[in-house]
């Protein structure tokens, strides 16, 4: 069964975060949540959820490192170097690395995405050093997965789904996605 660890740093993007778990976790794919040093971890809207294990080397037994947005979530993953090295790590073992919004910047401090395409937050173009910025919803290059913000984690969800072998064309039309728009 393929793996998901998804990254809560205080200030996490509430919405993005527990939106690609939701999505992942219907998906019938194993997807935890993992915090630093404390269990409850407070979002950037002041909502606090309670991570299912702590930061640790156990991660890189997982398939995909994911790394949501917020405010100061994204910066929070990006000053820690314990973050940098999980995804220097996963980039350099072929595994994927999906990040979106403010998430994303982690990935250009890490080195990983040098002449890769990559999307993020509106105005990120110049922040993501190294990355051939898109305009594009979600991005997939090797195995670097990105996307742009709070209104985006649907397809990033679904795209981390499909590259681990999920066909998820009904689950779209249960999760009424298809009806609102989505692709």
């Amino acid at each position: 069964m393929h793996k998901v660890a998804v990254l809560m740093a205080e200030g996490f993007e509430e919405s993005e975060t527990l939106t690609i778990v939701d999505i992942l976790r219907r998906a019938g794919i194993l997807c935890d949540t993992f915090s630093f040093g404390e269990e409850f971890v407070k979002g950037m809207h002041l909502i606090y959820v309670k991570a299912d294990l702590l930061f640790s080397d156990a991660i890189k037994d997982y398939d995909v490192l994911v790394l949501p947005g917020g405010r100061p979530g994204g910066s929070n993953l990006r000053r820690n170097s314990d973050v940098i090295e999980m995804v220097r790590y996963f980039d350099s073992h072929k595994k994927y690395v999906a990040a979106m919004c403010s998430g994303t910047i982690v990935l250009s401090d890490a080195g990983v995405i040098d002449g890769k395409a990559v999307t993020g937050y509106t105005g990120y173009a110049e922040k993501l050093k190294g990355g051939i910025f898109k305009e594009d919803v979600v991005v997939l290059d090797q195995n670097i997965i990105t996307s742009q913000g709070p209104a985006t984690p649907y397809p990033f969800a679904y795209k981390i789904a499909e590259v681990l072998g999920k066909d998820v064309s009904q689950m779209k039309e249960k999760m009424l996605y298809n009806f609102a728009g989505g692709k």
